[in-house]
């Protein structure tokens, strides 16, 4: 094969990599497969997708799209199982009223709402620090 061809080959590989990705971000991708993108452990994303799921209940929001897979986060399985797609902007209301208790889920969400780019208000308490008194001699 010429290098030429191979070099062809690469960036229309590249090519199709990023438009099937802008196209998933579009029509909607799995809260499982959202958090894995962010660079979550499969562990971690399948316990922060079922609290996603739970905020998306509570808002009464519905998914972008119903679809059915043998795919999960644990691996293949035998059984075809129902996942709900949700899109990116709805991810980012998702994770802003999601307010997980375990430290893993919080650093998950963190990494989530990096990869979004959902504008995230930090609430800090301000702790007051004592000084001590500087004594002049």
């Amino acid at each position: 094969m010429l290098k030429t061809s191979r070099t062809r080959r690469r960036i229309i590989a590249e090519r199709s990599a990023a438009t099937r990705f802008a196209r998933s971000l579009v029509k909607g991708r799995s809260l499982a497969t959202h958090a894995v993108a962010a660079g979550v452990d499969a562990e971690t994303a399948a316990g922060v997708a079922n609290g996603l799921r739970s905020v998306a209940k509570r808002l009464g929001m519905a998914p972008a799209k119903v679809d059915r897979t043998h795919r999960t986060t644990a691996g293949r399985s035998d059984r075809l199982r129902k996942v709900n797609h949700f899109t990116a902007a709805q991810v980012q209301v998702l994770l802003r009223n999601y307010k997980p208790r375990k430290s893993a889920y919080r650093e998950a969400v963190v990494l989530m709402v990096l990869a979004t780019g959902a504008p995230v208000t930090v609430r800090q308490t301000v702790r007051t620090v004592k000084t001590p008194e500087l004594v002049s001699a």
